[in-house]
C-alpha cells in the first residue's frame, strides 16, 4: 500500500483498514499539529556566541564545544537551553590564557576524562597517534559531550585531509611543519570554500553544518575556525614573523622537539642554542600582535620550560600534557612503588623473624 502524509486533518480509522484490506493506495493525512513557524535549525554554539551566562557550570571557566549545548538560562526569545558560549578564538581576543591537553590514545574515554577534568581545549592528534578521521569523530563526540573544544592536528598539510578534518566540526585545525608565509597561505586556503580558497564542499551533509541543520553555517564557519600553524623547523623559526603576519593564521603553534631535532639536537630540546633560536621565533610572532592583527602564540610545555614560564613570556595557548604520558607516567610509578612495597615488606618479615627469634632465645 503507498501512502502519502500530509497535515493537519485526520482520516477515520474505517477507511484506513478498508485500504489495508484492498490493497488499493490511499492518501493518510495524520493530525499531526506542527506550528508552521517551526524552525528546523539548531543553535551551534560553535558559531553563535550567546551573551547571557549559564546557570550552572563544569569548568572553571566557560568554553565552547563542538555541537553541544549547556545551561538554562534565556536570551532574546532563545530556548532555555542556550547559554553563553566563547569560541576559543573570542576567548583568546578577551585576553585569556588557554589550558590544553594533547590526545594521542584516540581513547574516546579518555578524551572524556581530559574534559570533565577542566582542560580548556583538546588536540586530538591524528600526526603521531595512530588513529584517523573515523577514530577522531569518536574523541569529538565525546567531548563534545563535557562541552570542551576540539582541535585535530593534521597527519599533513594538504587539502584532502584539511577536507576530512573539517567536515567533522572541530573548533581549531593545526597544520604541521609550515615552513613559510607560502605555506600559510596554503593552509589558510584549505580551510576557506571559493571563492576565498579551495576546500571542497559537503556543507548540507557534514557534521561540521550540523548535517545541514544549521542554515547560518556558511556565514559563519570562518569566524568560529581556529587555524593554527606550526613552526618546528629552523626555516619556520627563521620566519615565523612572516607566517605569523598571514591573513587569517590565527595562532602560531612552536614545535621544540622537532626545532631541536632539525638543529642537531636530538636528544637535547634544552639546548642553549635551541632556546635561543626559540626565543627568537617567539618575539618574532609576538611582534605582529600589536596592532590587533597578527597570530597567537601557542607550544607545549617541556620538563625545562614549565607552562607558567611559557605564560610569562607571551604564550596564550600552552599545552601542559599528553594523554599517554599522563597514562604512562601513573603505571610506572604504580608499579615502582608496588616492587618497593615487596622488598620493604621482605625486609619488615626478616626483622619480624629475628625478633620473635630472639624473644624464643631469651624466654628459653
Amino acid at each position: 500500500m503507498a501512502a502519502t502524509f500530509t497535515y493537519p486533518a485526520t482520516i477515520p480509522t474505517a477507511t484506513v483498514a478498508a485500504a489495508n484490506r484492498s490493497k488499493s493506495a490511499v492518501t493518510l493525512t495524520l493530525p499531526i499539529h506542527i506550528p508552521k513557524s517551526f524552525p528546523l535549525k539548531t543553535l551551534n554554539p560553535v558559531r553563535f556566541a550567546l551573551t547571557t551566562k549559564p546557570k550552572f557550570s563544569l569548568k572553571s571557566s566557560a568554553a565552547a564545544s563542538d555541537h553541544s549545548l549547556t545551561g538554562d538560562a534565556t536570551t532574546s526569545g532563545l530556548p532555555s537551553c542556550a547559554a553563553s558560549f566563547q569560541t576559543l578564538k573570542s576567548r583568546l581576543r578577551s585576553g585569556e590564557t588557554l589550558y590544553g591537553i594533547f590526545l594521542l590514545s584516540f581513547s574516546p574515554t579518555l578524551a572524556e576524562i581530559a574534559g570533565l577534568a577542566g582542560y580548556d581545549f583538546a588536540v586530538v592528534d591524528m600526526e603521531h597517534g595512530p588513529g584517523g578521521i573515523s577514530d577522531a569523530l569518536d574523541c569529538l563526540r565525546a567531548l563534545a559531550a563535557t562541552r570542551t573544544p576540539a582541535i585535530l592536528r593534521l597527519p599533513e598539510s594538504s587539502p584532502a585531509w584539511a577536507k576530512k578534518a573539517l567536515d567533522l566540526g572541530p573548533q581549531g585545525i593545526m597544520f604541521p611543519t609550515i615552513d613559510s608565509p607560502k605555506d600559510a597561505k596554503k593552509a589558510v586556503s584549505y580551510c576557506r570554500f571559493p571563492p576565498a580558497g579551495i576546500r571542497g564542499t559537503a556543507h548540507t551533509v557534514v557534521r561540521a553544518s550540523d548535517y545541514g541543520i544549521d542554515e547560518g553555517y556558511l556565514s559563519n564557519y570562518e569566524e568560529g575556525l581556529l587555524i593554527m600553524c606550526q613552526v618546528e623547523s629552523t626555516e619556520g623559526a627563521k620566519k615565523a614573523e612572516e607566517i605569523a603576519a598571514v591573513d587569517g593564521v590565527d595562532c602560531i603553534q612552536m614545535g621544540p622537539l622537532d626545532l631541536s631535532a632539525s638543529m642537531g639536537y636530538l636528544w637535547d630540546p634544552g639546548h642553549k642554542k635551541v632556546r635561543e633560536t626559540l626565543r627568537a621565533a617567539e618575539r618574532g610572532v609576538l611582534s605582529t600582535t600589536g596592532g590587533g592583527g597578527g597570530a597567537y602564540l601557542a607550544g607545549f610545555a617541556m620538563p625545562h620550560d614549565r607552562p607558567e614560564d611559557m605564560r610569562a613570556r607571551g604564550y596564550r595557548m600552552v599545552s601542559g600534557a599528553v594523554d599517554v604520558g599522563l597514562f604512562r607516567s601513573a603505571a610506572v610509578e604504580d608499579v615502582r612503588r608496588f616492587k618497593i612495597s615487596l622488598v620493604d615488606g621482605d625486609d619488615d618479615d626478616e626483622k619480624e623473624q629475628d625478633k620473635d627469634a630472639d624473644e624464643k632465645y631469651w624466654s628459653e
